[in-house]
């Protein structure tokens, strides 16, 4: 098995782990009854809308 020569310093480390700790920024697309920014495949807060139709009471 393959081992280490030397042990890798903790900013090495932490500099290769920042990428993925980094994340990613949220999607956002926009509803297309009302036009409000909402998460893509979820039912649209402002209006309620989803694939088209009236899913939930509208918010006020």
């Amino acid at each position: 098995m393959a081992v280490p020569k030397q042990k890798l310093s903790r900013s090495r480390t932490r500099r290769r782990k920042a990428q993925w700790l980094k994340g990613r920024t949220p999607t956002v697309s926009r509803c297309p009854s009302c036009g409000a920014a909402r998460a893509p495949h979820t039912v649209c807060a402002a209006c309620g809308a989803y694939g088209g139709r009236q899913v939930t009471a509208k918010q006020d």
